[in-house]
């Protein structure tokens, strides 16, 4: 081939180009025009096929118009079934229905544990009080028992009478708003050679009476316990916050010097269930404690 003969081929082609974008695709669907529409069809009887069914004859399943939705593989806009997607869940126009968004799945009730009879609460009731190491409020047991609290009550309190009548070492007494298991006090002296075995872990005079003063004055300051006691309390006091037997619980209004009262601890070591249990003061006080009061005002 010759140059002028290469160039006349180049230029022909050049000229036949089409660009992509004006290219046909290769599955556009011919637009309809009206002037072409099939004439209106007769009246049928409900017993005679469409044509255009499933069955009709002369018809392709690939050549079944985009609305009839069917072509194998695709489904139509406007008659398809979606798989999947029930008949009672598709709209008016065939299209189906979201599931609203805020639905949530019905939770599961745990069955309610079994009543235990009175035997087994009460068996029940002795394991925890025998591994408690502070009082534990009926509340407290009712829920780790599963049971109703007011089942627990009754039992502890027929439980503290039985330990009594029986006459055992041990008592099941309320204090500190729960139940526990504690030594009688007729054995006390045999427990505490035991438990010291030697060691000295009392309070000393000193401790004893400023502890005295802040159960049966609380909240009070450390002045007045100082005012009381007549001698400096700071050291004493400190003790007694550090064996957690007295704490801060606010300050004064009108000073601004902190406030102590005794501690749950001091409760449960004397077993008693509050501080109102205290013994009266008055037997103990001497017969002039008003001359001695206005002495030291």
């Amino acid at each position: 081939m010759s140059d002028e003969e290469r160039q006349d081929s180049l230029a022909d082609q050049a000229a036949a180009w089409v660009p992509p974008w004006e290219r046909p695709t290769a599955r556009q669907n011919p637009v309809p025009n009206p002037a072409d529409a099939a004439p209106a069809e007769p009246d049928r009887t409900p017993a005679e096929p469409a044509p255009d069914g499933p069955g009709a004859p002369g018809t392709a399943a690939g050549e079944r118009g985009a609305a009839g939705g069917d072509t194998p593989g695709e489904c139509g806009p406007a008659g398809g079934d979606v798989p999947g997607t029930a008949a009672g869940e598709r709209g008016a126009a065939g299209v189906p229905r979201r599931q609203p968004a805020g639905r949530r799945r019905a939770t599961v009730v745990p069955e309610p544990a079994p009543e235990l009879d009175d035997a087994e609460l009460r068996g029940a009731l002795e394991a925890i009080l025998l591994v408690v190491d502070e009082p534990v409020s009926e509340l407290v047991l009712a829920q780790v028992l599963q049971q109703r609290p007011e089942r627990i009550g009754p039992v502890l309190d027929d439980i503290a009478a039985g330990y009594t009548a029986a006459g055992h070492g041990f008592e099941l007494r309320r204090a500190a708003g729960g139940w526990r298991l504690y030594t009688r006090p007729e054995y006390a002296a045999h427990v505490e050679r035991f438990v010291l075995d030697g060691q000295s872990a009392r309070l000393t005079q000193a401790a004893l009476e400023t502890l005295a003063v802040i159960a049966y004055k609380q909240p009070v300051t450390r002045g007045r316990v100082s005012a009381i006691r007549g001698v400096n309390c700071d050291g004493v006091l400190r003790t007694l916050v550090s064996r957690g037997l007295v704490e801060e619980c606010g300050a004064e209004p009108d000073s601004g010097a902190f406030l102590y009262r005794t501690t749950t601890m001091f409760l449960e070591k004397l077993g008693l269930d509050s501080v109102a249990d205290l013994p009266p003061l008055a037997p103990f006080l001497p017969d002039d404690v008003e001359e001695l009061a206005d002495a030291t005002r």
